[in-house]
């Protein structure tokens, strides 16, 4: 079975549900705190899959995400550079996308992982506060966009379709929970979302953007499709019951995997595929 690592920190709150995902997709996961991987760096050299949880890292001092981004460039970022060469699927959930683009991971090098250097690309993205200026607590509507090569939300558009139609569902199931008070994406500049956009780095938009995010957007992609981050929580929604009206869907449609699980089940089956 493919092996998960997902890193947690002090604040750290989604870990367990992050390993569970990992479980009901088929993978083995391996809780490890960053310190622990600070000093046994190697553990990486292992991993099939990476996953950073959300919560609140540190506390969110100074700013969310920023002293476990700045532990990960200071003393994990060359590991990590070579997991993304080696092409591992890592995922960063609303905490853990907000370490990713601090740290570079995303939206990654526009070369992809193949250029030689060790040092960390140049950050061009950021979650800002919330339009709102509040925390908010609530599930939101998302889609997928036709151009994305996220490998993580593939088939996201049709796995509840019936033949060739849509499913009539497909509003009520394309729906995901958010936590978060520095939500709202924003990129360096308008070129940067350009290159997003064109190169199908927009993996994942609100249906509503309640946060003021730039084009929409709740989790992006690097080159490869294979590192994904992104503010809502699909380690949230494993389980149909965890839907705010649940039972108001069709049984049948229930018999299919969530949202939340069909995006663990694309990254290990991409493993799968590529150790076949």
């Amino acid at each position: 079975m493919p092996k998960a690592l997902v890193i947690r920190a002090p604040g750290t709150n989604c870990d367990a549900e992050m390993c569970r995902g990992f479980e009901l997709a088929g993978a083995t996961p391996q809780l490890v705190h960053i310190d622990t991987l600070i000093a046994h760096p190697g553990t990486l050299d292992s991993a099939d899959l990476i996953g950073f949880p959300g919560g609140f890292s540190y506390g969110d001092d100074i700013a969310s995400g920023r002293v476990f981004a700045m532990k990960i460039r200071e003393s994990l970022f060359s590991p990590l550079r070579e997991a993304a060469r080696r092409g591992v699927p890592i995922i960063g959930a609303c905490n853990g996308f907000q370490v990713l683009v601090q740290v570079g991971l995303l939206p990654g090098p526009s070369e992809g992982w193949t250029a030689s250097g060790s040092e960390s690309p140049i950050q061009t993205a950021a979650l800002a506060d919330n339009v709102s200026g509040r925390f908010v607590d609530r599930w939101v509507g998302v889609a997928t966009p036709p151009r994305s090569n996220c490998i993580w939300t593939q088939g996201l558009g049709t796995a509840w379709s019936e033949g060739d139609t849509p499913s009539p569902h497909l509003h009520d199931i394309m729906m995901l929970p958010v936590a978060h008070g520095e939500g709202r994406f924003q990129a360096a500049s308008d070129s940067v979302l350009d290159t997003l956009d064109r190169n199908g780095q927009i993996a994942l938009t609100y249906t509503d953007n309640f946060n003021g995010s730039a084009r929409s957007i709740a989790g992006i992609s690097d080159v490869s499709g294979r590192i994904f981050g992104l503010m809502p929580h699909p380690e949230r929604f494993l389980d149909w019951t965890r839907h705010p009206y649940w039972t108001r869907l069709p049984a049948a449609l229930r018999s299919k995997p969530t949202p939340g699980l069909l995006m663990f089940r694309n990254a290990v089956q991409a493993v799968v595929n590529a150790h076949a």
